[in-house]
């Protein structure tokens, strides 16, 4: 076993592998760049030294910088992760070729696995099934026209060396082909190097099942079961389980045997995953990741295995823990992926200070791997996750009731979140029955992103409360501090000349204005609320915990201020409003001035107009790339573009100005 690793990698997935290795006793090094100076795996590692600029181009895909931090510390080995350096052959090869063991397979199983095409035609001839396609190497628009047609349409374009959604695309028709391939392989190349793409034919309502397999240096190879990653938005996962839900064990045997035969195919070495497309009784092998998954917990919840020490055992030439007969599986787990990205904004990543980071209490139901702290930032450069909260128990139904508690009792204020989003999929009939399929979200849209509403009248009460008695504080602490702590000047009772007892807010709830005047009674308070009275009574404040009675039941929130933001979290539920400040609502810019902004910070990649032009409601005006997925600017109306203030390549931070629009008379 090694004595010294080096994690290449970041945030949450460099702080999992820390932990096994201190349990392990492996003396850990990390490597980090300028923007995580400071980051949570930084302060969990033994060593740790900066490999450049904040740019992931720049640092954590840097192969010098990497390896010179390996010499520098003495690591024997180097874990990847996943992303970055994780399936990189030239990587893999310069660590060998340096001495240091990379804790992954062999490089030629990297570069077979790499390709989709390459993939699939290795399967094909192991006898692993396939999704009926077009893995050439012709790469023409009208070369992948013609092989569309042969295919027959919905058609999947997929990039070749990709993975995450990124550079997919699901096309209904030929007139949308051509759009859709220029557009996936700009993606392609800007997030893999690569733009190559592959077709296949676009199953209607699949679920999305993987294997986990484990193969040794020996030659043993083992499956560890399975999980169900149907649960998607654009192809990327969001919530997945172990092990699949409705999947006879006739099916679970055969695909477990052809991961294991797809594996073996490639003479591969370490954790992998290979993943299938299931409908109706069959199943279609689609790629193979060469790489621990994100959502390996579930996998190691329902086993009680550890799949990082699983790594750090065979790359260091040991034999499988167990064989096939000895592996057991035991309940059920649920991952849901945190993330800072807006839901209500087509998902759009957020970014910003994590001012309140309060996660379920974790024991052997619930666990949260996590990379972030509160107060660290979610920055524009790398993923937004902000942890994956994991949870089990003996079947199902409990371990979803499990998921449900710990979304609502994880509070996050500072950055947007999905956290209401993954709340209502797990509070979904149809989700809880187990009708799920890769349309899962889709279908249920209405529901689970239901239109905004106005913050209830129990949020501005909160609120309200949280104010008042914060103010209570300060003025005892004021009082303490001065020369005369019994002076009527530190009351905050809301005394009044010839009036009641009183104190009056003014929230803004986006630009709906929502006064609240708080009287004090007898036994508390009478809130006077837009939408009627409340009373609330025996209200306390624990830091940012605030329990009342309120309306005659007690309740507990979580109240955040942050300057003029206050964010309520009560109950699974998010609630975020202004306190009124008249010069900053002066300041804001009438919203239909015929400007187009930019949704986040990114780059111009594409520009579909110029100045002059004549253009519909809805029509693509602008592509912006940001966290290397692209993000389309349309036209809010029927009009004119009247100037372009961007060329493609130019940086833009969030909310710069794109282009002015002249909306039609």
């Amino acid at each position: 076993m090694f004595d010294k690793i080096l994690i290449a990698n970041r945030g949450e997935i460099a702080c999992r592998v820390i932990r096994t290795a201190k349990r392990l006793g492996i003396r850990t090094v990390a490597v980090y760049s300028e923007a995580d100076a400071n980051a949570m795996h930084v302060a969990m590692a033994d060593e740790a030294f900066l490999i450049g600029p904040a740019p992931a181009a720049d640092s954590y895909l840097r192969t010098d910088a990497i390896l010179d931090a390996i010499a520098r510390s003495g690591a024997q080995a180097v874990h990847p992760g996943y992303g970055f350096m994780s399936e990189n052959a030239g990587f893999a090869e310069s660590c060998a070729q340096a001495g240091v063991t990379f804790i992954g397979p062999p490089v030629e199983a990297i570069r077979a696995m790499g390709s989709k095409s390459e993939s699939k035609r290795l399967m094909d001839a192991a006898g692993v099934p396939l999704v009926p396609g077009y893995h050439g190497a012709k790469q023409s628009v009208g070369e992948l026209t013609a092989e569309a047609a042969r295919i027959g349409y919905p058609v999947l374009v997929k990039a070749s060396a990709g993975g995450g959604g990124k550079g997919m695309r699901v096309v209904t028709e030929e007139s949308g082909l051509a759009e859709a391939i220029a557009s996936a392989k700009r993606e392609a190349k800007a997030a893999f190097g690569d733009d190559s793409l592959l077709l296949e034919s676009y199953l209607a309502k699949p679920r999305h099942v993987e294997i986990q397999v484990f193969a040794d240096t020996q030659g043993n190879a083992v499956y560890l079961f399975e999980r169900d990653c149907s649960i998607q938005r654009r192809h990327q996962k969001v919530i997945e389980e172990a092990p699949a839900p409705a999947l006879s064990d006739h099916v679970r045997r055969a695909m477990g045997e052809a991961a294991v035969a797809a594996a073996q195919a490639v003479n591969y070495v370490g954790a992998g995953t290979v993943e299938f497309l299931y409908q109706d009784g069959r199943f279609f092998f689609i790629e193979m990741n060469t790489r621990l998954q994100v959502e390996h917990p579930v996998t190691e919840m329902i086993t009680g295995l550890d799949l990082v020490e699983w790594q750090l055992l065979v790359a260091s030439g040991k034999p499988l823990p167990l064989e096939q007969e000895q592996l057991t599986r035991h309940g059920h787990a649920f991952e849901a992926r945190l993330y800072a990205e807006d839901p209500s904004r087509d998902f759009l990543p957020a970014i910003g200070r994590l001012t309140h980071l309060e996660p379920p209490v974790e024991n052997r139901h619930v666990r949260v791997d996590t990379g972030v702290r509160q107060g660290d930032e979610v920055s524009m450069f790398y993923d937004p996750m902000i942890a994956k909260l994991i949870v089990w128990d003996e079947d199902r139904d409990a371990a979803l009731r499990r998921l449900r508690r710990a979304l609502a009792d994880y509070h996050v204020a500072g950055v947007t979140t999905n956290i209401g989003f993954l709340g209502a999929i797990a509070g979904h009939a149809a989700f809880a029955a187990g009708e799920i399929d890769t349309g899962f979200i889709e279908r249920h849209r209405a529901d689970l992103l239901p239109p905004p509403v106005p913050v209830p009248a129990l949020g501005l009460a909160f609120a309200a409360l949280a104010l008042l008695l914060w103010r209570d504080e300060e003025a005892a602490r004021a009082a303490t501090r001065s020369g005369d702590p019994h002076s009527p000047w530190h009351q905050t009772n809301g005394w009044r000349l010839n009036d009641d007892n009183h104190h009056d807010f003014r929230f803004m709830d986006g630009a709906e204005s929502c006064p609240v005047t708080v009287h004090f009674v007898r036994d508390g308070w009478r809130l006077d609320l837009p939408g009627g009275p409340l009373s609330a009574r025996r209200a306390t404040l624990a830091g940012r915990t605030l329990t009342a009675e309120i309306g005659g039941e007690r309740r507990t929130a979580t109240v955040v201020q942050s300057g003029l933001d206050i964010t309520v979290l009560h109950d699974g539920q998010t609630w975020r409003i202004k306190l009124d400040d008249p010069s900053a609502k002066a300041a804001d810019r009438d919203a239909g001035d015929g400007r187009l902004a930019a949704p986040m910070p990114g780059t111009v990649v594409q520009v579909l107009v110029k100045p002059g032009d004549t253009v519909t409601g809805g029509q693509p005006l602008i592509v912006v790339e940001a966290m290397k997925m692209e993000h389309t600017i349309k036209a809010p109306a029927d009009g004119t573009v009247a100037e372009i203030l961007y060329r493609v390549g130019d940086p833009v931070a969030e909310g710069a100005d794109l282009l002015v629009f002249e909306a039609a008379q």
